[in-house]
């Protein structure tokens, strides 16, 4: 797919180039790079180590070690040729080398990245961005996603990543294409080429089945819990009424300026979850809204306003007591407490999120 410049007159096509070409090194120039805003690959990741090798064999690092907002690893691989290598068989072997890794180990190799001097940092960095208010390693660590980044993918890649999708491995392709415009300025092209976005509903609905098949218990006491809630959302025609009960730990939108609710083993939040993009944009948005705190949490109550500072993304929430591990005879009360609350935070946000956006 070409990119071309548009004119008065024609379409004028951009020349694609190489990064090997632009003089563009894999971990120097694009790697150092994504590291600042991870989402030009994946969404909702917060980077948590570079070049991690906490193995004996040293000579084999992940290029950018992640978790999700799920709690989930998240393995990166970066490529600059037009093939992607084995950075297929790479991956794996490294997702395999992640897979028992617990969140004290994430934290301490966040810290180690970071350099900061008190782990305690580390710990409290990663918490707010999962929305933990305490380390949970049941819940920690359950899955580890791939995502392969390269300038384009030869054919015994592309094979093997849909062949591991088929099968429930959540596993994707970004291609980041080069173009030099005449100036010599260098444009890039992301796209997520596999699965394809038509097709990530289908390899998500896998990734469900699997972790069902590992973790019934737990996933159908959230969906349980999640259609409760859902419940007093359509009765109080509350935020995310429309929405369909999940096995998450969330329900909501993961983009934009969106409230959210979150469940815990024994508690959960409802939140106003900012991202729209860029993480300069985000934090305005977030002090813009901070400006009117006093007139918020009067109808609120007091808030945790994070501005997540090693994700892109910011947060502002209210943490309820009660979650899904709770007796379910308390759940009734849990939920409707939620769906109160979120009907505060509502009413509070509701004619100071659009200007929001244009701040």
């Amino acid at each position: 797919m070409a990119i071309y410049r548009l004119t008065e007159d024609a379409f004028v096509p951009v020349d694609e180039t190489t990064f090997a070409a632009a003089g563009l090194r894999e971990r120097n120039d694009i790697q150092r790079r994504i590291r600042v805003d991870i989402s030009i690959l994946a969404p909702d990741v917060m980077v948590v180590a570079e070049e991690f090798a906490d193995w004996s064999d040293s000579s084999r690092r992940i290029d950018l070690l992640c978790i999700d907002r799920d709690a989930n690893l998240v393995v990166v691989e970066l490529k600059r040729t037009e093939d992607a290598g084995h950075s297929d068989l790479q991956a794996l072997r490294y997702a395999a080398m992640v897979s028992s890794m617990t969140f004290q180990q994430v934290v301490e190799a966040h810290s180690r990245y970071k350099r900061l001097d008190d782990v305690r940092e580390a710990e409290a960095a990663i918490l707010a961005f999962l929305g933990w208010t305490e380390p949970m390693d049941e819940e920690f660590g359950k899955d580890v996603r791939i995502v392969l980044a390269a300038a384009d993918f030869g054919r015994e890649v592309t094979t093997t990543v849909l062949w591991l999708n088929e099968r429930g491995i959540d596993i994707r392709c970004v291609r980041l294409k080069p173009y030099r415009l005449s100036d010599g300025t260098i444009l890039v092209d992301a796209q997520q080429i596999i699965p394809l976005p038509e097709a990530s509903e289908y390899v998500t609905k896998l990734a469900d089945k699997r972790e069902e098949e590992r973790n019934g218990p737990r996933n159908r006491l959230r969906e349980e819990f999640w259609a409760g809630v859902l419940k007093f959302a359509q009765a109080k025609n509350a935020p995310n009424a429309n929405r369909s009960p999940t096995k998450r730990s969330w329900i909501g939108k993961s983009s934009g300026l969106s409230l959210n609710y979150a469940i815990r083993e024994y508690d959960g939040q409802v939140e106003i979850y900012i991202d729209r993009g860029d993480e300069k944009d985000n934090l305005r948005s977030l002090e813009y809204l901070h400006t009117r705190q006093g007139a918020i949490e009067q109808i609120t109550g007091p808030l945790l306003w994070d501005a997540l500072p090693d994700s892109r993304a910011c947060r502002i929430s209210l943490v309820l007591p009660g979650g899904w591990k709770s007796p379910k005879s308390d759940w009734s009360g849990i939920q409707e407490r939620m769906i109160h609350a979120a009907l505060l935070m509502d009413e509070a946000f509701r004619d100071l999120l659009a200007p929001a956006a244009h701040v």
